[in-house]
């Protein structure tokens, strides 16, 4: 696997594009992780980068890594403030009626020894708010522009299935894990603001997979992006 394309880069921050099917741990079966790439991402500092957020390992697009402890810290207070602008893309198995909306689902972790752990909506849970429209329809299928505004695990997919009623196509746990060799989700653009510097802004390049199921990204991008 090459060394993932960097799509800013300034002497505190990288924005890289992750690549769909790359874990950001190390795997317990083994196998490729972030972790061996970011030897390559020091582009001649002493210091490896750290990832300042999480994308699963199915989700490509951009992920934000600090290259020094004060940056990493300074970045991963503005995730905690939602002062971060996060746009995601994802492929949902189903047509949607509305046009756009906003999904407010709290979220809570489950576990049980035959499946596993997954998360739920559940009303004493975490507070989680999407918003959402719909970019383009395909062959049953919905491409969907997500702006989360909260951070919770595996948001947007439980979001997308319990909120929006279809699933990303591919998603094993939520979804059917049909249609597609990955769940179809994708981190398109990351914003995050500085003090006395100008914000981190990164756009990562539209999906090959995404294009192979019939979609196309938009000409023009909405002026906010």
């Amino acid at each position: 696997m090459n060394t993932p394309a960097i799509l800013f880069e300034d002497a505190e921050a990288l924005v890289i594009n992750k690549p769909a099917g790359l874990p950001l741990d190390r795997p317990r079966a083994g196998g490729r992780s972030l972790e061996d790439e970011l030897e390559g991402l020091k582009l001649n500092f002493q210091r490896a980068p750290a990832p300042v957020h999480r994308l699963d390992r199915d989700t490509s697009g951009c992920l934000l890594l600090a290259r020094n402890p004060k940056a990493l810290k300074r970045f991963a207070a503005a995730f905690e403030a939602r002062t971060v602008e996060k746009v995601y893309l994802g492929i949902v198995d189903g047509r949607i009626e509305q046009d756009e909306g906003t999904i407010e689902l709290a979220l809570s972790k489950v576990s049980t020894a035959k499946d596993g752990w997954r998360m739920i909506p559940a009303r004493k849970g975490k507070p989680a708010v999407t918003h959402w429209r719909k970019v383009a329809e395909h062959a049953g299928r919905t491409l969907v522009e997500f702006r989360p505004e909260t951070g919770r695990t595996h948001q947007i997919r439980v979001h997308a299935a319990s909120g929006l009623g279809a699933a990303l196509l591919g998603d094993p746990v939520y979804g059917d894990g049909k249609g597609a060799p990955r769940t179809m989700l994708h981190a398109a653009v990351l914003r995050v603001p500085r003090d006395g510097k100008p914000s981190i802004i990164a756009a990562a390049p539209f999906p090959t997979d995404f294009t192979a199921a019939g979609f196309e990204p938009e000409p023009t991008p909405p002026d906010d992006v």
